[in-house]
């Protein structure tokens, strides 16, 4: 025992923790070191300069588009999140409340959207949406003008977000549900709740945990998106995902991109402390932090 903490001589245990350890220390632990210590170095004509400074840092604080750009990102993931989660919630509970037998086939249907590409996806919801869409398409065909406005703007860009990680929210919210005791509501009932004072005093309540991941699941990608703003956005709906990417592609500046992803991964990580911050995840019915 070392600290409190019992340690297994079970060879077995070493293998199931000790792999995914060494996975997750190669592909993500020593990327990301390797990103931090980029950040503070600089690019010159497609060449790394080891020279030390904070100069990335600086740029991204003070130059007017950068924070425009991750302000705007900030406000697209949260309002994107938040509506996943919206219309997340009556389709997975009106799954696992009326899916009766085939519950497991509509929660499959889930993955159908990832059986094809990202990029196909966004393609395909560019079609949908352009000038010369189908949407825009069938308006014409009754007589009506085409609605230009969608298009290349940061509404389009929150559609094709929606469209792109519903799915993922949805299927965490089923799951959460999936371990939810009905036989709660019916008690709520019978001592006077109705339906809906049963879903806020419980059942969105014990079920905030799996709502919280499929924010984050949701909230984290968009806020590093790149497809969607570059095929949806248009020129004024550029995102700080898509402006990290450029430093690594069309700009060659690998340094400042670096410095980009060390912000986004420090917001992320932010995020993630608000919510064990301020929600009481006991009160939840999340069980992962075992008795005191």
């Amino acid at each position: 025992m070392i600290g409190g903490l019992r340690i297994s001589r079970d060879p077995r245990a070493w293998i199931f923790l000790g792999v995914p350890s060494v996975f997750l220390v190669l592909l993500f632990v020593l990327p990301l070191v390797s990103m931090i210590v980029l950040s503070f170095w600089r690019t010159e004509n497609y060449h790394i300069i080891q020279d030390w400074n904070v100069d990335n840092y600086y740029v991204i604080a003070t130059a007017g588009a950068y924070v425009t750009f991750l302000i705007r990102s900030l406000v697209m993931a949260v309002i994107v999140s938040a509506l996943c989660v919206a219309i997340a919630w009556p389709v997975a509970y009106g799954v696992i409340v009326y899916g009766g037998r085939y519950k497991l086939l509509l929660s499959l249907g889930f993955a159908i959207p990832f059986l094809t590409g990202e990029v196909l996806r966004v393609i395909a919801l560019q079609g949908l949406l352009g000038p010369l869409g189908l949407f825009n398409g069938v308006l014409m065909a009754l007589g009506a003008a085409p609605l230009r406005f969608i298009m290349y703007t940061n509404f389009a860009s929150a559609i094709g977000l929606v469209y792109l990680y519903l799915p993922i929210v949805v299927t965490v919210i089923y799951l959460s549900l999936l371990n939810f005791d009905m036989r709660l509501i019916d008690a709520a009932r019978i001592f006077g709740a109705g339906p809906f004072r049963g879903f806020i005093e419980v059942t969105w309540p014990l079920n905030l945990f799996g709502t919280l991941i499929g924010f984050a699941l949701c909230f984290v990608p968009c806020l590093s998106a790149t497809l969607v703003p570059r095929f949806l956005g248009g020129p004024s709906g550029t995102l700080y995902g898509m402006a990290l990417a450029q430093q690594f592609g069309e700009s060659g500046t690998w340094a400042l991109g670096a410095a980009m992803g060390v912000v986004l991964f420090l917001l992320s990580i932010a995020g993630v402390l608000l919510v064990f911050r301020f929600v009481d995840l006991r009160r939840s019915g999340f069980t992962g932090f075992g008795r005191s």
